[in-house]
């Protein structure tokens, strides 16, 4: 509902039925109804976190702003759907449904498309590629055998069998086991997946474009510094811990200092509008002001508590805080006399400050000191800190003026703290190759505080690593894009320049992970390659829009999914490698034998049967693996690679080569030295082909790795697809029923002594394997660089 003046009365309306021209009546507590114009704000001030990014609330006024006067600038307006914290006040409607900004918002979100993964996409484009492949050798085959003097029918079923075997039909199943599997690990972990294929994208993502506040910080306010006449006091500590220290220069504060700070701190609980209670549980419970609360959770530490103060010192006369006059003013009864307690912007108190509290009680205040006061209020707002100074008076009768001849007690600076945890999580990113990027709607000098304090950029990083909305604006309207790919931070940015800014690294590129929690993030989280928004502090709509939910707003958990998303991809990778290395070996056989004349060494069930058990069993556990433990030291995969790179078409050549040439020696072996019949001949190479493909899976473990120690042999599903795949093999030859379908026989013992050498001869074989990949691929490596050298 809206409070609205129409006709000369007030009446309540429901928001949907306003219009432009209606003037609608806020007041504390109120949600902003739709886009207004205000004509009236008496120390109104609106919480547009939301909205805008900033965590702080905004003091709005009505004087008239420039029309290029950005949107997060203009304080002369409330916005549809952001809060009223503080004041009344009245706005003519200027915008309502999807023309308020809210809504421009919605409509970037619905129009925003969602990428289709860098997964999605190189399985699309293998699949294709191996189809056009499958279908030429089907047909060459059919081709030659008939060639050379098969039956027509005959040479048909083997194309076919053929044909079935050499498509990766277990490729969509095990990579969707994979996923989901990797799904299912991130959801321990916090991370709520919304679209399966997310958890492989983000292993793909080589830029994190995040917001600062909610995402980065705890979206509250934390005293910091205190700054008194005697020194800089920082405050260690959590807002919460109430053991917290106060030091000045590392060192514990002295008992004078310490006199210095709860004289401060004191009129800091006593210009205060918020409460701070302990619950019957024992936590503490807040309600009120940002800034206010982390005064009064600063002084508590000290044991100084607002209720019992105000019980000596009852509030008389309060004098609100304003956007114009930029101060509080509170007056207090004080044992007959009365105690004036003040805090506002620092240039405006020291100002009305002639003494300044120090140790050896108040002394005047030169201009000297005056200005090295300003100027050091001034340090903590260049650090991105909100300052704010405090001063008190006595008075014997409350109609005397209490704004002149102030006593300076001091300055604070306050910040949103950067959330516990997020320093670390950006280290294993940069470790990882992954780049951190910060876009934030707040000021400039908080969102480099933030940067610095959590490691984005280092303190004596160069200038141009941090861009402001205006000038970001500047450099896509001219389309001069210098220097963005090394920013690290944009202040001031709105909605539609971080649609534009993950456009630009998209074009450059890059896979872009946007994370954020409020409703101005919601376009670019479903522009983004993949959107991750904050579960606890993070909007409905942000949700939504997002592929990733983190439960915990922790921000390391992203890093969790990260390795858990290169994992997937080389698990996937691995099992691709191992089923067409396998399906090749059974093409080359087929094939040599046919060109050369020989009887086929294996039948059409019998590979169809191959196809079905050996396959699919192994491919299914190289998918579930955790991978190796060096993925976060390496470099994120290009976004154009695909699944299959010449190294990894290279080794599935040579090992089908290699073993199909076992395959084929195996029964050349059976038929000339062990002179067996055809039928055992052929259950020879079947059984070799069906054990060499068992053991073959083991020569997936990465180049690196020890050829006992490693991610294939402490992969427990290993174990149990090989005893599952045994236990077929002895059940196709042992089995009356599927040894006749099969059309196999027992091998006997020096069969079996001749398939088990044979098929483990391509295991043995694989290190030389790989060497020899290795040095084909470094070779093509340097002829690269010539060629691009002498280009």
């Amino acid at each position: 509902d809206a409070i609205v003046l129409r006709g000369g009365s007030v009446k309540r309306t429901a928001a949907s039925t306003l219009v432009p021209g209606d003037v609608v009546l806020l007041d504390a507590g109120d949600i902003v109804p739709a886009d207004l114009r205000l004509i009236r704000a008496s120390k109104l001030q609106s919480n547009e976190s939301t909205l805008t990014g900033e965590s702080l609330p905004v003091s709005k006024h009505t004087e008239p702003l420039s029309a290029d006067t950005g949107v997060l600038d203009r304080g002369n307006l409330a916005f549809k759907g952001t809060s009223i914290t503080r004041g009344a006040g009245r706005g003519i409607v200027i915008a309502t449904g999807l023309r308020t900004e809210f809504g421009k918002i919605f409509e970037q979100v619905s129009g925003a498309e969602t990428p289709q993964t860098p997964l999605e996409k190189r399985l699309d484009m293998l699949g294709r590629r191996l189809a056009w492949a499958v279908i030429a050798v089907a047909v060459m085959i059919a081709l030659v055998g008939v060639l050379s003097g098969r039956e027509l029918f005959l040479a048909v079923q083997v194309a076919i069998a053929l044909a079935v075997a050499a498509i990766p039909e277990g490729l969509p199943i095990v990579a969707t086991i994979a996923l989901a599997r990797g799904m299912w690990r991130m959801a321990r972990r916090n991370a709520l997946i919304t679209r399966l294929s997310a958890v492989e994208t983000l292993g793909a993502t080589s830029v994190i474009l995040t917001d600062k506040t909610g995402t980065l910080t705890e979206n509250r306010m934390e005293l910091t510094t205190l700054q008194l006449d005697s020194g800089d006091v920082s405050v260690e500590g959590g807002r919460e811990d109430l053991s917290t220290d106060f030091l000045i220069d590392g060192e514990p504060i002295d008992t004078s200092t310490a006199d210095l700070m709860d004289a401060l701190l004191k009129v800091s609980v006593l210009c205060n509008n918020a409460s701070l209670q302990r619950a019957e549980d024992g936590d503490l419970r807040a309600v009120g002001d940002p800034t206010e609360v982390a005064l009064l959770f600063a002084a508590a530490r000290r044991g100084i508590w607002r209720d019992p103060v105000l019980e000596q010192m009852p509030e008389v006369h309060e004098d609100p805080f304003d956007s114009d006059t930029k101060r509080m003013v509170t007056v207090h009864r004080d044992d007959g006399s009365f105690f004036v307690a003040v805090k506002g912007a620092p240039e405006v108190v020291i100002d009305r400050c002639a003494k300044v509290h120090a140790i050896d009680g108040d002394s005047i205040l030169t201009p000297q000191q005056r200005i090295a006061w300003l100027n050091r209020a001034d340090g903590l707002g260049r650090r991105g800190l909100r300052t704010l100074a405090f001063a008190r008076k006595s008075i014997a009768d409350r109609d005397e003026e209490t704004l002149v001849d102030l006593v300076l007690l001091g300055v604070i600076g306050l910040e949103d703290p950067a959330r516990e945890g997020v320093s670390d999580a950006i280290t294993r990113c940069r470790d990882a190759g992954v780049r951190v990027v910060m876009a934030t709607g707040d000021h400039a000098a908080t969102a480099e505080n933030i940067a610095v304090m959590t490691g984005i950029i280092e303190e004596q990083s160069s200038s141009d690593v941090h861009i402001g909305g205006d000038e970001l604006e500047g450099h896509m309207t001219s389309g001069d894009e210098r220097g963005l790919l090394d920013a690290r931070v944009f202040s001031r940015v709105t909605p539609e320049q971080k649609l534009r800014l993950i456009d630009f690294y998209q074009r450059h590129g890059h896979v872009v992970a946007m994370t954020g929690d409020g409703v101005n993030d919601a376009p670019a989280l479903k522009k983004a390659d993949i959107g991750v928004a904050m579960g606890i502090r993070g909007t409905a709509v942000a949700k939504e829009a997002a592929a990733m939910v983190l439960q915990d707003d922790d921000f390391g958990t992203i890093v969790d999914a990260v390795s858990q998303g290169r994992a997937i991809f080389e698990n996937i990778r691995k099992f691709v490698v191992y089923l067409l290395s396998c399906n090749i070996s059974e093409i080359l056989i087929v094939s040599l034998a046919t060109i050369a004349g020989a009887p086929l060494p294996l039948l059409p069930l019998q590979i169809l049967f191959l196809n079905l058990v050996t396959d699919v069993f192994p491919a299914l556990a190289l998918g579930v693996g955790r991978g190796s433990g060096g993925l976060m030291h390496e470099k994120p995969r290009p976004s154009g690679e695909p699944i299959l790179t010449r190294w990894h078409w290279s080794l599935i050549t040579i090992h089908g080569v290699v073993i199909s040439s076992t395959v084929l020696t195996a029964m050349a072996i059976a038929v000339v030295m062990l002179d067996m019949e055809s039928e055992q001949a052929v259950t020879i190479s079947f059984c070799t082909l069906a054990f060499a493909q068992m053991w073959h899976v083991f020569n997936m473990r990465e180049p690196s790795a020890h050829w006992i120690n490693n991610e294939i042999i402490r992969n427990v599903w290993v174990w149990v697809a090989l005893a599952t795949c045994l236990a077929l093999m002895l059940a196709a030859i042992y089995t009356p029923l599927l040894r006749d379908l099969l059309a196999v026989t027992a091998p006997g013992a020096d069969g079996w002594a001749l398939i088990l050498v044979a098929s483990i001869v391509p295991v043995l074989l694989a290190p030389a394997v790989q060497a020899l990949v290795r040095r084909v691929a470094s070779k093509d490596t340097r002829a690269a660089g010539r060629a691009n050298f002498e280009s």
